[in-house]
């Protein structure tokens, strides 16, 4: 099993529109980042795990559990001209763009934020975690096992 950190705006899809899906599971669509692309298409797997983050907001941190319940598929928002994330250049026979399908596990008992991730007393115990690269914009991340449970002992709070 693989760990992840998948990052979307509470405002356009945020933990509570996942709880409020049928049997809690969503398509993670929308994703126009190459590199995050391939970690969709190549890399998740059903079983992996992911934390829920909602970023671009007032207290960015992570919110919530879900597991990744299917492989990379081609995103078929790419393909519709009526959607948002349409991209004329994708190509059915070629996409361009992939997703998985995401299923909530559970909220967490208090948001981490970034800001206590980023804290010195948690920083060196989390190595090389993207999430606090300067300048990283990724929405979707790889977390290791280790950062993975040390993000999850800080949630007693």
């Amino acid at each position: 099993m693989a760990y992840w950190l998948m990052k979307s705006e509470p405002e356009v899809f945020g933990i509570q529109h996942l709880v409020a899906r049928p049997q809690q599971t969503e398509p993670w669509d929308g994703v126009r980042n190459y590199q995050a692309r391939n970690m969709l298409r190549d890399q998740m797997q059903p079983g992996d795990q992911a934390f829920f983050y909602h970023s671009n907001c007032k207290t960015p941190g992570i919110v919530g559990l879900m597991e990744i319940i299917t492989a990379g598929y081609p995103d078929p928002t790419a393909f519709d001209p009526q959607h948002r994330y349409f991209d004329p250049k994708s190509d059915p026979e070629q996409p361009r763009w992939f997703l998985v399908d995401v299923r909530y596990i559970r909220h967490l008992t208090r948001t981490i934020t970034l800001a206590e991730l980023k804290s010195e007393s948690h920083a060196a115990a989390l190595g090389d975690f993207a999430l606090l690269r300067q300048g990283n914009r990724l929405s979707i991340m790889p977390v290791t096992e280790e950062q993975w449970q040390h993000i999850l002992a800080l949630e007693p709070g």
